[in-house]
């Protein structure tokens, strides 16, 4: 019994945990209400939801870009970051990410997402796929390089 009821049981408390997630996105949308007028969230949901229908065009990186310059306390703008900081590559990327983690980290999208999360979620591949590529980097060119206790570097890198 308990082992067909484990999966059911594990579900629930995984939707629980939704439910609680979209809760604070609504939340945290409601707040936007209190800053901005009812003409400026329709521009700000027209700007975003351009973004999203011309994912990663110019178009739609500058509607995104249009968004954070003129709404910069917007949930959306919260969101604009994040998307930014996926579609984008290197220092930009970090940029974009660790901006949305500083000023953004409470916006949620609707169905959840809390961005300063997935930011840093984002920012984890980042530096792991920088960091890999430094360790390659020491295997390759600097083999015999030692730490001051004269253990190998890229023995190091192993453990």
């Amino acid at each position: 019994l308990e082992k067909a009821v484990t999966p059911t049981v594990a579900k629930v408390e995984i939707d629980k945990k939704v439910n609680s997630q979209r809760l604070k996105a609504r939340e945290r949308l409601r707040k936007d209400s209190a800053v901005y007028s009812r003409d400026q969230l329709w521009e700000i949901e027209r700007l975003y939801q351009f973004a999203n229908r011309k994912w990663q065009s110019q178009d739609g990186n500058d509607s995104l870009k249009q968004l954070i310059e003129k709404y910069d306390k917007a949930n959306r703008t919260g969101c604009a970051l994040l998307y930014l900081g996926q579609m984008s590559k290197g220092k930009e990327r970090e940029d974009y990410l660790l901006k949305a983690i500083k000023d953004f980290n409470d916006c949620y999208y609707g169905n959840g997402v809390q961005v300063g999360a997935y930011a840093r979620f984002y920012l984890a591949y980042y530096y792991k796929k920088k960091a890999e590529e430094l360790f390659k980097e020491i295997k390759n060119k600097y083999p015999d390089a030692i730490n001051h206790r004269g253990k190998l570097l890229s023995d190091l890198i192993n453990k």
